[in-house]
């Protein structure tokens, strides 16, 4: 059982007041949805649940938080780590080991377990989670969706109380979607606690006891038991939330017509000593219309744009641009990547001076000015912030900016709606069309079905 009693909580990095009034209890073997534009606060109170706040996150904190009748700061580290598991919404940042296997071991090895106890966690949570596949593998070669699975496999072997879950469906395929619903199905039945900060509701519909919704850091909405089931779209759309419903679309191969393309040929990527990723692609992708690419984790759909990209180098094949062909060195250039972990490719020291490191690459204007760019994504209040102060979904924009102003003749976008509310979401594919209309290639992969569905005039499955 959690009780939050929280006045305030600021972070020491910005003058505004993270959260507010939130006065709750959330009980044993009930499943919690946070949830709220993107910023609203909902990563921040998992902070302060797992006590990352104030021990990583520095702050000012008027109020208290309490698991299982005790104070949190009563609790030794050591205590703390078998009360609450957190999983992350870069899930890259809480690895510790190379291999899969070690990474689950890896929280079971500091409890002190006996190596026959730790053996069967691993493996009985292997077995559990359906990732027997995923095991003795390197974390380098996984997808961001089987990056996110074995870290929720990390924390299920540690058995712990109370499962915290920030944005753990951004980079799922919608089989491991599923297996996430089943996963948290078991928790609640095995009457574990399981607060998640979520944008999409779709898979959470049958499980969530109750849907909070947040808005500049206080609870401002709150939905209860099989109200969530029966909420329609408009409703949640209204509120500025994705729907607990996805549209049913067929989704159908298309073939590009357009006179200018992208054209890839007998493509093959590889990384050393491991079996080839692609082999033998071919694809045309068009200008002035939005490529969607789908497929399941780990079936190659982030190497090709990397390889597309430039940052990795193909094997064999050609790949050309209005018929000229292009090499790796000379791809970079031209195309632009906004990538799953959006942290790792912003580099200045405030968000307008990311626009200006972006400009010093770039060969022509974009025909906006950097507050233009930054008012269309909605981040222009945010201008004087450091990136890595921003909320996911603020760096997701924040790298779409930067491809904007670099004025790339493609985009690559990986993923891009992982961390956005459905107002973002929708901001995203305004954008993504003048980009379209404009004559750009335009090229999304993405399990965001609701995204696909809106936005993607074609769709090409790997």
């Amino acid at each position: 059982m959690v009780d939050l009693a929280i006045n305030s909580f600021s972070y020491d990095s910005s003058n505004s007041v993270a959260l507010k009034n939130i006065h709750t209890t959330f009980e044993e073997g009930s499943c919690i949805v946070l949830t709220g534009k993107s910023g609203c606060g909902k990563s921040t109170l998992l902070r302060l649940i797992n006590r990352l706040i104030p021990t990583f996150y520095k702050g000012a904190l008027d109020g208290n938080v309490v698991i299982n009748n005790k104070n949190i700061n009563e609790y030794s580290n050591d205590e703390l780590v078998e009360k609450i598991g957190s999983v992350f919404q870069n899930p890259s940042s809480q690895f510790f080991n190379v291999d899969t296997e070690s990474e689950i071991a890896f929280g079971c090895e500091n409890l002190g377990l006996s190596r026959k106890e730790l053996r069967r966690r691993v493996h009985g949570t292997a077995v559990l989670l359906g990732i027997n596949h995923l095991l003795n593998k390197s974390i380098f070669s996984l997808s961001g969706g089987e990056k996110q699975i074995i870290a929720i496999a990390s924390i299920y072997a540690m058995g712990v109380d109370v499962f915290l879950m920030d944005e753990p469906s951004a980079n799922l395929d919608v089989e491991a979607t599923k297996q996430l619903e089943n996963i948290i199905g078991i928790l609640k039945a095995n009457g574990k606690t399981v607060i998640i900060a979520e944008h999409r509701l779709h898979y959470l519909r049958h499980l969530a006891d109750r849907l909070i919704i947040l808005d500049k850091g206080e609870f401002v909405d709150e939905i209860h038991g099989e109200t969530i089931k029966s909420i329609s779209t408009k409703t949640l759309h209204d509120k500025g939330l994705r729907a607990m419903v996805l549209e049913e679309r067929m989704l159908c191969e298309a073939t590009a017509n357009a006179k200018t393309s992208i054209l890839v040929e007998n493509l093959d990527i590889g990384y050393k000593n491991l079996s080839p990723v692609i082999e033998d692609f071919y694809e045309c992708f068009g200008s002035g219309m939005i490529n969607g690419i789908v497929g399941r984790n780990g079936r190659g759909k982030t190497t090709f744009a990397k390889c597309l990209c430039g940052m990795l180098k193909e094997t064999g094949g050609t790949i050309a641009i209005n018929g000229k062909p292009y090499t790796r060195k000379k791809r970079l250039g031209k195309i632009y990547m906004v990538l799953q972990n959006t942290t790792s490719q912003l580099f200045a020291d405030s968000v307008i001076a990311e626009l200006a490191l972006a400009k010093r690459t770039s060969k022509e204007d974009c025909g906006y000015t950097d507050d233009e760019v930054l008012k269309m994504l909605d981040l222009l209040h945010l201008k004087i912030r450091h990136p890595m102060s921003l909320s996911g979904g603020e760096k997701q924009r924040l790298a779409i900016a930067v491809g904007i102003v670099q004025n790339a003749e493609a985009m690559v976008l990986d993923e891009p709606t992982s961390g956005l509310d459905y107002g973002n979401m929708l901001m995203v594919k305004g954008m993504l069309k003048k980009l379209k209309d404009k004559g750009k290639y335009v090229i999304v992969i993405t399990h965001d079905h609701e995204f696909l569905t809106t936005v993607c005039d074609r769709v090409i499955e790997l």
